[in-house]
């Protein structure tokens, strides 16, 4: 079933930016982050599990795939909306995806030893009302994740 598009001009009421090395270790932190900042609106303890899982896919594949064997950063912004809409833009300044709308493709991946699944974009279009990906190669990729907290 089709999500109903989430509007993305919402008044922002508050917002925080975090940028972290693009390290394992700091995945953690980034859920931790946007988690106790999220945590204002007094989400249920199953919307923030999915706001936690959705971060981690996508800093993740910043980790991963974005900047591959060279370093990077990895830039977080989060932003809490009227209407309990929250807002988070994760972003890198890596090699960027060639194709979204196949990346996007459940089980497609790029990796060649099969250690990735390939279920990092459904997995955060899963937990979240919206999902938008925009990537450039070379210039690097941005994932906006949308979710509407219940009342």
């Amino acid at each position: 079933m089709k999500k109903n598009r989430v509007e993305f001009s919402a008044a922002v009421e508050n917002e925080m930016k975090l940028q972290l090395p693009a390290l394992s270790v700091n995945e953690g932190m980034a859920r931790a982050a946007v988690s106790a900042f999220c945590a204002q609106l007094n989400p249920t303890a199953l919307e923030l599990a999915d706001i936690k899982c959705a971060v981690s896919e996508a800093v993740t594949n910043c980790i991963v795939h974005a900047y591959r064997d060279s370093f990077g950063e990895i830039t977080i912004n989060v932003k809490l909306c009227e209407g309990r809409l929250i807002r988070i833009e994760i972003r890198d300044r890596g090699c960027g995806i060639e194709n979204v709308k196949e990346a996007r493709e459940p089980l497609f991946t790029t990796d060649a030893e099969g250690e990735r699944s390939g279920m990092g974009f459904t997995v955060m279009e899963s937990f979240c009302d919206e999902l938008r990906v925009h990537s450039r190669v070379g210039k690097g990729t941005s994932v906006t994740l949308l979710k509407r907290l219940h009342k």
